[in-house]
């Protein structure tokens, strides 16, 4: 989800808690002053410091918390993953519908506000975390949606249609699908070279 301010952290901590779900959560720290140290190989984010007291304690027998980073596709896939709070980029989107998981969608900047409104709107495979629009999402919301999307009927919905999506897109990349044609002629253009170009037939 990117890197949030220490408030931030401390009310998805809550959020999470109150929920009762299970959860798997990467946590980087806040930018500060030097966006760097956040990113670079010795960042380090002091998780007892950034988050509630007692919040990794209290949680250690169904959350997990991982520093920096992840591997998001292998998360998605598996069969106890139910739902995944995303910052709504393009790369990130697509591995959750192909992964079949709805979404709680969390744009921060650029295209992801676009890509929220689709994934909401258009596909209805997410809900929106409406507080980033304020600069604070808080707990209550966090625990709110995330119960929207695991227990209540809107969440069966979301489900099935991200199912819906996912099956689609299993479509696109067999042979003969729209995907893999398109790919393909990408191939044969690059290997064309300059100027050339090949019709494309579904």
């Amino acid at each position: 989800m990117g890197n949030h301010s220490e408030a931030q952290l401390k009310e998805i901590a809550v959020g999470l808690e109150r929920s009762g779900h299970r959860f798997l959560w990467v946590v980087r720290a806040p930018l500060g002053d030097n966006p760097e140290k956040a990113f670079g190989r010795d960042a380090n984010p002091d998780l007892h410091g950034l988050l509630p007291d007692g919040f990794l304690e209290r949680t250690s027998g169904r959350g997990i918390v991982i520093k920096i980073w992840a591997p998001q596709v292998d998360v998605l896939h598996h069969r106890a993953t139910g739902a995944f709070v995303t910052h709504c980029g393009w790369n990130s989107l697509l591995e959750g519908i192909t992964a079949g998981v709805p979404m709680l969608c969390w744009p921060q900047y650029a295209e992801q506000k676009m890509n929220k409104v689709f994934m909401v709107e258009e596909y209805g495979v997410g809900v929106e975390m409406v507080g980033w629009q304020q600069g604070l999402v808080t707990a209550e919301e966090v625990e709110a949606k995330v119960r929207l999307v695991m227990e209540s009927e809107k969440g069966e919905q979301l489900r099935a249609q991200v199912m819906a999506h996912k099956e689609a897109a299993d479509m696109a990349w067999k042979d003969g699908g729209s995907s893999r044609a398109a790919f393909g002629k990408f191939l044969v253009d690059v290997h064309a070279g300059p100027g050339a170009s090949t019709p494309l037939n579904y």
